[in-house]
C-alpha cells in the first residue's frame, strides 16, 4: 500500500466520522459557523508544525520513505501525503467529540456542558439562592 493511498483512506475515515458527529448535531449550521475560524487557525498550526518537526527527523535520519511507496511530491524533506494525518486528526476529534458528547434526552447541548455538570451546576444554584434567602430572612 501507498502512502498517498493511505493518507485518502485515512482522511476519508476522519471526514465520514465528523459528517456523522454533524449529522446527529440538532444545531449543525450554527455549530460549524462557530467552529470555521478556529478549526483553520488549528490546521494551519498543525500541518506547519507537522513541516517543521517532520523535515528536521527527516534530515536526523530518524525517518525514511521508500521512493516507491510516495507521490514523489515534497515541501522540503516531506512528503506531502504525510501532512493528510494531522489534517485527519483535526476532522476525526471533532467528530468524536460530537458522537461521544452526552445529552439529556430531548435537550440540545449547550456550549458543550453534559447533563452532569448542568444538573450540578442547576443544584448548586439552588444551593446558593437558598443559603441568600435564609440569610435575608434571618436579619
Amino acid at each position: 500500500m501507498t502512502y498517498p493511498l493511505l493518507s485518502v483512506a485515512f482522511l476519508a475515515l476522519a471526514a465520514a466520522v465528523l459528517a456523522a458527529g454533524l449529522a446527529r448535531t440538532p444545531d449543525r449550521g450554527r455549530l460549524a459557523a462557530r467552529w470555521r475560524v478556529p478549526a483553520l487557525v488549528a490546521g494551519v498550526v498543525l500541518v506547519v508544525l507537522t513541516g517543521v518537526f517532520d523535515n528536521l527527523m527527516i534530515a536526523a535520519g530518524l525517518m525514511t520513505y521508500a521512493s516507491g511507496a510516495i507521490s514523489g511530491l515534497h515541501l522540503g524533506l516531506v512528503p506531502v501525503e504525510d501532512l493528510a494525518y494531522p489534517v485527519a486528526g483535526l476532522l476525526l476529534l471533532p467528530g468524536l467529540w460530537l458522537l461521544l458528547q452526552r445529552r439529556a434526552e430531548g435537550s440540545a447541548p449547550d456550549s458543550g456542558r453534559g447533563a452532569s455538570e448542568r444538573a450540578g451546576s442547576e443544584q448548586a444554584g439552588t444551593r446558593r439562592s437558598d443559603r441568600t434567602s435564609r440569610d435575608r430572612s434571618s436579619r
